[in-house]
């Protein structure tokens, strides 16, 4: 499931600046990939809620995958048909408001079935990289990086996912609530309440804050490799995820054997070290700072949903990892792009770009949330059984 997850996510995402720049649409690329985040701020709240109290997971996940799966079709043909950017934009906004919330339903749906979330996670999440890598490899053996044909094949892996999940159990929904539920629990806000606890809330703070400088990742990165004369930039961009597998694998150990904040401060430095590699302007550099994509991404972000696993209440956990996705994937990633598409527009002198100062100014960034992260979070003093989301040590 988290393989076909990832060849459809990866089809979509990863050349969609490239597309849209060989459409002549490349003004919209910063709203493109907002669409994402701002569908982040709408949705997964809203399906969590219903797969945790009224739908199995995996249901959820095989009507949204067949309704991504039809706007990406559309969306495709739109652009063939060159309609303008504004229509465009509202196809991509429309796919995003479905495609989104997959990421937190599939973590949910993998970690509801493993009995030991440290040590099994990692590597049945690192599927979904796999996954992910394959969807670059096609689009750049197919030469569609450029192509708005990579969304019809996006959409078909989309279809492929639908039918596989016929083949999975449903699972049982944990209710956390009897009666009738309020306007507030039927679209998730509830989950806020994780905020109250102080561990939890510097968690879900720093994974939004550092999404700010990692957002201009996929939409610059293969920019930033066009300029250096780099061709076929979606299997280039993919070499990161080679390395995300290889540490996914490991992190089950490492996640026993450490304590999650040097994890997640291994995670922050890793970062700040890939744009200092990215500043240094040359092909070399730049391919060892997307290598160390992975290891920022999963010390970051997967040990932070192995965390909400174990520290979050079982009737809770969808709707954790729902809102991690919104303060993420929406709060932080639509701050991301538009402060590193203004960033960008300010270290643009005509035509070229200063990307040495561009990449230093968002390590800054970074710096500034890992000083955050060491000072403020604690860490469980005494391992316990979560039971109330607003009393979770």
């Amino acid at each position: 499931m988290l393989f076909l997850h990832g060849m459809a996510l990866a089809a979509w995402f990863v050349p969609m600046g490239t597309v849209l720049q060989a459409c002549g649409l490349g003004a919209w690329t910063p709203f493109a990939f907002g669409a994402s985040a701002v569908a982040a701020l709408l949705s997964p709240l809203f399906f969590g809620a219903m797969a945790d109290r009224s739908v199995p997971p995996i249901q959820v996940l095989r009507w949204v995958s067949i309704g991504a799966g039809l706007l990406s079709l559309v969306t495709a043909f739109a652009l063939k048909q060159q309609l303008g950017g504004l229509s465009i934009w509202l196809l991509i906004q429309l796919q995003a408001l479905l495609s989104v919330p997959t990421n937190s339903l599939s973590g949910s749906i993998v970690l509801a079935r493993v009995a030991n979330a440290h040590g099994q996670f990692g590597a049945i999440r690192a599927m979904g990289t796999a996954g992910w890598m394959a969807g670059c490899w096609i689009v750049s053996g197919l030469e569609l990086d450029a192509s708005e044909n990579t969304f019809a094949l996006s959409g078909f892996l989309w279809f492929v996912l639908a039918a596989y999940t016929l083949l999975l159990p449903a699972g049982v929904v944990q209710s956390s609530t009897s009666g009738r539920l309020t306007l507030r629990q039927r679209f998730g806000l509830d989950a806020l309440s994780l905020l109250k606890e102080h561990d939890h809330r510097v968690i879900f703070i720093t994974a939004a804050l550092v999404a700010i400088p990692f957002a201009a990742f996929y939409p610059y990165t293969p920019m930033h490799m066009k300029d250096l004369g780099m061709l076929r930039t979606s299997a280039w961009m993919s070499l990161g995820q080679v390395i995300e597998v290889v540490i996914m694998f490991a992190i089950g150990s490492v996640m026993v054997e450490w304590k999650l904040k040097r994890v997640i401060l291994v995670g922050l430095s890793t970062g700040l070290l890939r744009y200092f590699f990215y500043a240094m302007d040359g092909q070399i550099p730049l391919l060892l700072g997307v290598g160390l994509h992975g290891l920022a991404y999963t010390f970051t972000y997967i040990s932070t949903q192995i965390y909400l696993a174990k520290r979050i209440a079982p009737q809770w956990r969808t709707r954790a990892q729902a809102l991690l996705s919104l303060l993420v994937g929406g709060i932080g990633n639509l701050t991301g792009y538009l402060v590193t598409g203004t960033w960008l527009a300010i270290c643009t002198s005509g035509s070229d770009v200063n990307w040495q100062q561009y990449w230093i100014g968002l390590s800054l960034l970074v710096f500034a949330v890992l000083i955050y992260f060491a000072m403020n979070y604690q860490g469980e003093k005494v391992p316990q059984v979560a039971t109330d989301p607003a009393n979770t040590a």
